[in-house]
């Protein structure tokens, strides 16, 4: 043994020093190449080179520089070819070829690098040509580099020691391992030598195999270790099983769960296949052995009476078990129901049928008092026979067994429907029906929980099949409960996901603003499995703009949707101070943080986990749109000739995490009738679909010109929904429009008190032009003074004005290089100004400020709409005449 270690450490030893030979040539032809090409390379694009080759006598200019380079660069050679091949510098020693070979030539000649190998005199050369252009990119030359590999053999007698001197450890390690090993043996087999041991095992053998009573043994893994021929013979197990885990043995349910969980078991008794076992299973921890269990098997087929009992039990425990698995495996009422007649028939029953109170399938509690139920699920049944259909109303008569059922929380058996009257069924005609297709017994059990009856679940068998008895009552009973259970949380879900679903719609926009700046259609679709927090918003602004707002909370359910009834609220609010997009969504980050904040404090376990959002300010006048993102998926342009485009959006982090870091805003410019495709990330990503794959669907799905929104968001949700969305979809097209020319009229205006009145005409003619009345035109002339003349005493230039009627308003805007706002305040009898804004407020149907990146604009905007009468009754002279001229 210990030559065999010595022979293989040596073999090890010389496959090592032959892979480091291989490894050190390898390294060393990679290091020749790269230096050689990194010469060349440098060589080729050094300055004056170009000239030096067209020069009438290459060799004396290049010649010094080659020999230069040689010596400093550690090359073996440099060589300088013209574009046919030719040499132009003075071959270095061991280079005799004076032309490129013809395929090395056109390589060249077509702009590639050339490597290859050679020997020369010095030993192995690594060779790399560079092709030499002129400034029009046309190859002039090349320049051949030759580098002299590294020594491989001195590399390899370097590092030979200390291999050597490993390979020497490795056989005294190995060699004092063995005797280790060796004594170790010793101790654990008590000093027995091999023949003793052979002996000792073959008997053992013997026994185990010869015994009449099976042995299973399993370790601490729950891996199979042992089994002996009775135990294969009463399981039918094969006789390669040993080293499996239990769990994939072909074993009986029961013993599987017995071997699997190693719990203790004492004469229990077992059907498996034909066979009624007698089981017993311990632990071998308390006999100083690895833990594991030992399971013994005895074959009690002969008992007929236990062999009855026993497979009557295992038909109702595998049904349990069955019904353990099979039942609740989705949150819905009706198909709750529908499982439990699935795992019922044909096992159990011939028929089942489950009848549930009505608040019960929208989500409420069950009544107190009797309930009104409605079927909901029923196995197939002969026609004709009596039975009412799935959604029929369903009543049963007060002294009949279901009714009874229902009252004492217990199931009821009626074992031979044919001596009781037809107070089982809803009257006596469909008694009769039933009687007459062969319905013979029946067991009916309420569906409790909590104290109150969700329903009532009946299990029916026909005419030739064994009539129930008091032994399955116990069984209808435990069906009835896992069922009851299963349908009580399926309707806390249901009531759960309606009450946050209504919270949501709630929140959501019912209809879109009239406006006419865009044209838009939307869509909503909530998840199937859970209520999220999307969110979609068209807000008009003043000055002829509009936002368009898409946002997604993360989460389901109601938490979700009242975040997202936050959010919603709080852009609507900063959407109010006419806000620039990259300063909405930094105030609206703000806010998550604070709520994420108040959340941690209070101990939530469902606290704010961020949002997305994308807000997006279209303006007709110029048809320009800003647009910031947190999180969001990129918005889809959809140009009128049906080209897509995903528009390249600087993107931050959600709202809630971006750690107070400056959002960032992109603006372009999209031609009239393009389309902005609005969307959440639930539309384009789910289960089974990647992020990208849904992109491209969604261009697919858009990416037909001539659509209005409302069809874009048909063929959207027709090519791209899924069959059952795991999250919420939004989805919001704006088709854009621009203002008529002749609907805007700008001016520069002077910063001269003096120009006032000419401004004031130039506007009273352009209203005029635009058949405005002259009451609108005379309010117009004193806003506009008001607000004109008070940025020419107290703003700086330049100052402009803007008027733009569209729908039904008329837009006044004065634009000033002032950071300034001013503010509504009532003057006192003593103050000589401040009436101003004041009679700006009255007149305006609303007024406010927004700032831009070179100052501000001051807007009012006016109804085009006839007035009521109170309300004409209110003239400029009336409110003029609320100060005394001794006021002024």
């Amino acid at each position: 043994m210990f030559l065999l270690q010595v022979a293989i450490v040596l073999a090890l030893t010389a496959a090592a020093v032959a892979w480091m030979m291989l490894m050190f040539r390898r390294d060393a032809t990679e290091d020749a190449a790269d230096h050689s090409l990194g010469v060349a390379t440098s060589f080729a694009h050094a300055p004056g080179m170009v000239t030096a080759l067209r020069s009438s006598d290459p060799a004396a200019v290049l010649q010094p520089r080659v020999d230069s380079v040689e010596k400093s660069a550690d090359v073996d050679f440099i060589s300088v070819y013209d574009e046919r091949g030719i040499r132009r510098t003075a071959p270095s020693p061991g280079v005799t070829t004076e032309r490129l070979s013809p395929q090395s030539l056109a390589s060249l000649l077509a702009g590639d690098t050339v490597q290859g190998e050679h020997s020369g005199p010095r030993g192995e050369v690594v060779r790399t040509a560079v092709p030499v252009r002129d400034g029009g990119g046309t190859v002039i030359g090349a320049v051949n580099v030759g580098v002299l590999e590294r020594n491989v053999g001195d590399q390899v007698a370097r590092h030979l020691p200390a291999f050597l001197g490993a390979a020497a450890a490795a056989v005294v390690a190995t060699t004092a391992g063995a005797t280790l090993v060796s004594r170790r043996l010793l101790r654990s087999t008590r000093g027995l030598g091999p023949a003793e041991i052979m002996r000792l095992y073959e008997h053992h053998d013997a026994v185990l195999h010869a015994a009449r009573e099976g042995v299973v043994i399993v370790d601490d893994r729950r891996r199979l270790l042992l089994v002996n021929d009775e135990a294969q013979r009463l399981l039918g197990l094969p006789g390669d099983l040993q080293g499996r885990p239990v769990r994939e043995l072909p074993l009986a349910p029961p013993i599987a769960e017995l071997l699997g969980t190693g719990r203790e078991a004492s004469d229990e008794v077992h059907l498996v296949g034909s066979r009624v076992l007698s089981v017993n299973q311990r632990s071998l921890d308390r006999y100083g052995v690895p833990s594991g269990t030992v399971t013994t098997l005895r074959d009690s087929t002969e008992l007929q009476e236990v062999s009855g009992r026993a497979e009557a039990a295992a038909g109702r425990l595998g049904m349990l078990y069955e019904a353990s698995v099979a039942i609740g495996t989705t949150l819905d009422v009706t198909r709750t129901a529908e499982e439990l007649a699935e795992v019922a028939v044909p096992r159990f029953a011939d028929h089942v049928t489950v009848d549930l109170a009505e608040p019960v399938l929208r989500g409420n509690e069950p009544p107190a008092a009797m309930p009104r139920l409605r079927r909901v699920a029923a196995t197939p049944a002969p026609p004709g026979s009596g039975v009412r259909p799935v959604g029929e109303s369903i009543s049963y008569q007060p002294s009949g067994p279901q009714a009874t059922g229902m009252a004492s929380h217990q199931a009821v058996l009626a074992s031979d429907l044919r001596g009781t009257p037809g107070v089982w069924a809803r009257n006596q005609e469909d008694a009769r029906r039933m009687l007459d297709h062969g319905f013979r017994s029946l067991v009916t059990a309420p569906l409790c929980t909590g104290g109150a009856v969700l329903g009532v679940a009946d299990f029916w068998r026909w005419e030739g099949t064994q009539a129930f008895d008091h032994d399955d009552l116990a069984l209808v009973g435990e069906l009835a409960a896992r069922t009851a259970i299963c349908i009580d949380n399926a309707r806390r879900y249901t009531r759960e996901h309606a009450l946050a679903e209504t919270l949501q719609r709630s929140l959501l926009p019912h209809s879109l603003p009239d406006q006419p700046l865009v044209e838009t259609a939307y869509r909503y679709l909530p998840a199937r499995d859970g209520v999220g927090g999307d969110w979609f918003d068209v807000i008009p602004l003043p000055g002829a703009r509009v936002a368009l707002v898409v946002g997604d909370v993360v989460g389901h359910g109601l938490h979700a949707a009242a975040t997202m009834g936050r959010l919603r609220t709080a852009v609507h609010n900063f959407s109010a101070l006419d806000l620039p997009p990259e300063e909405l969504l930094g105030h609206l980050d703000e806010l998550a943080s604070r709520i994420d904040g108040a959340e941690s404090a209070e101990g939530d376990s469902e606290g704010f986990t961020g949002a997305t959002c994308l807000y997006a300010i279209y303006d007709a006048t110029s048809g320009v749109c800003a647009l910031a993102r947190s999180g969001h998926p990129e918005p889809a342009l959809v140009y009128p000739d049906g080209t897509v485009e995903y528009l390249n959006v600087p993107v931050s982090p959600p709202l809630g995490l971006s750690g107070g870091l400056p959002f960032e805003t992109a603006e372009l410019t999209l031609p009239e009738g393009s389309r902005l495709v609005l969307y959440t990330d639930g539309l384009v990503e789910d289960r089974v679909r990647g992020i990208d794959a849904g992109l491209e669907a969604l261009r697919r799905a858009v990416a037909r010109p001539g659509r209005t929104p409302e069809e874009t968001c048909q063929d959207v949700f027709g090519s791209l929904l899924p069959v059952r969305p795991s999250d919420d979809v939004a989805l919001l097209v704006a088709r854009t429009r621009l203002l008529d020319p002749s609907q805007v009229a700008e001016w520069d205006v002077p910063e001269d008190p003096s120009a006032v009145a000419g401004i004031r005409a130039q506007v009273t003619r352009r209203l005029d032009a635009w058949g405005l009345e002259e009451t609108l035109a005379f309010n117009t002339e004193l806003m506009i003074s008001e607000l004109v003349t008070n940025a020419i005493r107290y703003a700086t230039g330049p100052i402009r004005l803007r008027v733009l009627t569209y729908h039904d308003s008329l837009i006044c805007e004065v634009a000033d290089g002032s950071s300034t706002s001013p503010h509504l305040r009532r003057a006192a009898t003593t103050d000589e100004g401040g009436r101003g804004l004041f009679l700006v407020a009255r007149f305006a149907q609303r007024w406010g400020t927004r700032y831009t990146a070179r100052g501000k604009v001051i807007w009012t905007e006016q109804s085009l709409r006839p007035l009521a009468t109170d309300t004409q009754e209110a003239t400029a002279d009336d409110l003029l005449d609320q100060w005394n001229d001794t006021d002024w």
